[in-house]
């Protein structure tokens, strides 16, 4: 298994949208940058809080990153801000999905009558940037990214 997700800008598209798409990348890069062995999965959220408020964006609490394994959402789960319930160490070799979903004017997402599609409960823009990895010693392994 494995799981990822960019988010792209499309023709001429909005600065908002541009911005929101970077936002994300970076988010996403600063995360790894702490996604370690003795690290614990909410400083993977702290690291991506952290460079989407600096942007001016928000986080969409209710989706996260995942672990991944012989099934595509498994433990642990890896949300994209400091949740102090997500205190599990990040031990060698586990595989997750990094994937912060970001959004121009607020937190909140709803889920649409099909079961299955969100979006931003204002109707802003959102973006998301995932990728699956596995945790090292060092740097982790990014198992989707070229």
């Amino acid at each position: 298994m494995a799981d990822a997700a960019e988010t792209v800008v499309i023709g001429n598209g909005s600065l908002i949208g541009e911005r929101l798409v970077a936002c994300a990348q970076r988010a996403f890069e600063r995360a790894v940058s702490v996604a370690r062995v003795g690290n614990r999965v909410y400083q993977i959220g702290g690291a991506v809080e952290a460079e989407v408020r600096k942007s001016g964006f928000f986080v969409v609490h209710q989706l996260c990153g995942h672990g991944i394994g012989r099934t595509i959402h498994e433990e642990p789960s890896v949300p994209n801000f400091a949740d102090p319930r997500a205190s599990q160490m990040l031990t060698e070799g586990l595989v997750i999905t990094i994937e912060p979903i970001i959004a121009s004017q607020s937190s909140r997402a709803i889920l649409a009558r099909d079961g299955w599609t969100m979006r931003t409960a204002d109707r802003g823009l959102a973006a998301h940037h995932e990728h699956t990895l596995m945790i090292t010693a060092g740097e982790p392994l990014l198992l989707t990214a070229a």
